[in-house]
């Protein structure tokens, strides 16, 4: 992450206060981004969303148009954010009642979250999960899993290429070749 954002692209209509941009992220039109947020290297912030200060993306992150993303939301590499995604950050919200910190919502690596979801603040999307469109996280997923509805329950567990994963006496191949076992409600990759 360069401590300047001159290595990056900013649509003249966007306001940017922060300084910490990676490399190659671009900011399209009527983005508004706060003094200290931190958005990482090749990253792409599509047209009217809002970063606010407490909040951190990763590297190669994508932030589809029409997301506010609010103090206490850390987002890991290889995040993908559909259309209009809410995240939260006071559980108990109130006019002019302002906690003493909000509760930190992190989207870990390789996790993508579809359009219109809701993430209600203080879970977990564990690494490579999928939230299926118009959802709404209410407790955290864990990673590789396939959840959605209202409230997400988990349907099942993809891989990092996106397919569904098949478990056969707790174990599954993708197509892609990955392997992945299941045990104690935890999935994890093989590594052979």
């Amino acid at each position: 992450m360069s401590s300047s954002s001159e290595t990056c692209f900013v649509h003249p209509n966007a306001i940017v206060e922060t300084k910490k941009i990676g490399n190659n992220t671009r900011i399209w039109a009527f983005v508004h981004i706060l003094p200290q947020a931190m958005i990482g290297d090749n990253c792409n912030i599509c047209d009217h969303c809002f970063i606010e200060n407490d909040v951190f993306i990763g590297n190669n992150v994508t932030v589809k148009s029409g997301i506010y993303i609010w103090d206490g939301v850390y987002i890991e590499d290889n995040v993908f954010l559909g259309p209009n995604v809410v995240f939260t950050n006071d559980v108990f919200p109130r006019s002019k009642v302002y906690p003493e910190s909000f509760g930190r919502t992190i989207v870990k690596k390789g996790a993508s979250i579809g359009a219109n979801s809701v993430i209600v603040a203080g879970n977990i999307i564990g690494e490579y999960a999928m939230v299926g469109a118009g959802s709404v996280v209410t407790r955290d997923i864990p990673d590789y899993a396939l959840a959605y509805g209202n409230p997400a329950r988990i349907k099942g567990y993809v891989c990092q290429c996106t397919s569904k994963l098949k478990f056969i006496d707790n174990q599954a191949v993708c197509q892609c070749g990955k392997r992945y076992k299941y045990a104690d409600g935890i999935v994890s990759q093989l590594i052979i």
